[in-house]
């Protein structure tokens, strides 16, 4: 029988422009620090620690961990693109679950450069090749940044389908502001108009700057523990994983020609099944959603890849205020990616945090109202999709 898994510990930094932020290892510090005095433990209560940051050296995460005690467990990195912080919490889980620790701590940290993401190494193909290959052949290329051009593409693509408005696209950056101005981690706190949103400089039709996340520098930590060390520690009723997927890319992300399933849609939907599968449940059980919105094409395609609404349906779920206060789901009451910034190893973990604050009910003015079964989805391009469903009861 696996044991259950409960978060008891969560924790992050104020999300900063690069340049802004401390180093890596201060960040994750401080994040770390947070979550174990979260939990009430000390560092040596950690049996295991998975670390997670795309941009930097072999072993940043024993450098990071480090930073909160030198007690010799075992450090594990892990780089999964954008999807990273979830991939390091995937792990951390499957250990609590397996029975090969009671308790285990998850860092994500990035400190990002300015500008668009990139390579360091060209002199090897690069891992989006097979990505590459299905946009040129697509729509061709275009001197935008290569992320913008596919998820741009996805956009574009869903809008020959269906007809869907630009302001549609606009509108969900709008509410993204909306929800951050009320979040104190987020890189940007100031409200945004549709009109606003849309007189931004164009990045790749129908993006605009605005409908863009940042690149950004900060981090986050989970404390994850079986119910053994729980109740060994006198925790009761945390917020617990009761289903999580991890999906790779399929022959469809390839071999059908689609800008959409190309950008993860096909992942996302076969994880958020397993999910759905694994708990018992259904979408409409869900009142709170944390979605990797890199871009406002993908959290628009990314409602119908977790079932939040039908397929087609997307623009008027946006436009019917489902995915706000008040409506069906409140999508991303942090401000998403698109406005509490995108530092790659961390986001996961910052979703997270956020949704085990909700679940507490304590996330301030952010709250949802009766928020009992949260919803995580985290996308990584090369590929790798994370959904995790967490619960309070």
């Amino acid at each position: 029988m696996s044991n259950r898994v409960n978060v008891i510990g969560v924790g992050m930094t104020k999300f900063s422009k690069p340049g802004a932020s401390d180093e890596y290892y201060e960040m994750a510090r401080d994040a770390g620090v947070i979550a174990l005095k979260d939990a009430g433990i000390q560092y040596s209560d950690v049996q295991q620690a998975y670390t997670g940051y795309v941009y930097g050296d072999s072993t940043c995460g024993q450098r990071a961990a480090y930073e909160l005690g030198l007690t010799g467990i075992p450090i594990l990195n892990v780089n999964s693109n954008c999807s990273t912080g979830s991939s390091a919490l995937y792990l951390a889980r499957q250990a609590i679950e397996g029975g090969m620790a009671e308790c285990v701590l998850v860092l994500g940290f990035e400190k990002m450069e300015k500008g668009a993401l990139g390579s360091y190494f060209n002199d090897r193909e690069s891992p989006m090749g097979k990505h590459l290959e299905v946009m040129v052949e697509q729509q061709d290329f275009n001197q935008a940044p290569v992320a913008a051009q596919m998820f741009g593409g996805a956009g574009r693509e869903y809008m020959w389908q269906h007809g869907t408005k630009r302001e549609t696209f606009a509108k969900i950056a709008q509410k993204a502001r909306k929800h951050a101005s009320h979040n104190p981690y987020a890189l940007f706190n100031e409200t945004l108009s549709v009109e606003q949103i849309m007189a931004s400089p164009d990045v790749f039709d129908p993006l605009t700057r605005f409908q863009c996340c940042p690149p950004t520098c900060g981090a986050g930590a989970a404390v994850l523990c079986s119910d053994a060390f729980a109740k060994k520690h006198g925790i009761k009723n945390p917020v617990y994983i009761a289903a999580q997927s991890m999906t790779t890319d399929f022959e469809s992300t390839f071999n059908e020609g689609s800008m959409i399933k190309m950008v993860g849609y096909d992942m996302t939907r076969a994880a958020a099944k397993d999910v759905y599968e694994q708990a018992g449940i259904g979408p409409d059980d869900i009142q709170v959603v944390e979605l990797h919105d890199c871009f406002t094409a993908n959290e628009l395609i990314t409602y119908e890849g977790l079932g939040l609404c039908d397929e087609g349906q997307a623009e008027q779920f946006i436009w019917d205020g489902d995915n706000t206060y008040g409506g069906k789901y409140v999508t991303n009451p942090s401000g998403g990616l698109l406005s509490k910034g995108h530092p790659l190893g961390a986001t996961g973990l910052a979703q997270c945090t956020e949704l085990v604050w909700q679940l507490r009910g304590s996330a301030d003015k952010r709250q949802v109202e009766g928020a009992r079964i949260a919803l995580q989805h985290n996308l990584g391009l090369g590929g790798a999709c994370v959904v995790t469903l967490y619960r309070k009861d």
